[in-house]
């Protein structure tokens, strides 16, 4: 159901899709850092500071879906 959601919302929810391309984006720049074999005192930081925008955005993230699963579930 999750992932449904998530199609549902990268589909029509344009918030949610800038969010999730912002997150890729953090991701990708994480993967590269993590493949190298060193990092500099700069990159380190980097790396903390990306780890913390990528939980932030996947919290709102999170915080989206659940305001439209709740808008679109019925009380049974």
């Amino acid at each position: 159901m999750v992932d449904s959601v998530r199609e549902q919302l990268l589909a029509s929810h344009d918030e949610f899709r800038r969010l999730a391309q912002e997150h890729n984006q953090h991701c990708q720049r994480l993967h590269d850092l993590i493949e190298k074999r060193y990092l500099t005192e700069d990159e380190k930081l980097e790396e903390v500071r990306i780890k913390k925008i990528k939980l932030r955005l996947k919290d709102q993230m999170q915080m989206i879906e659940q305001d439209y699963v709740r808008s679109h579930v019925q009380v049974a």
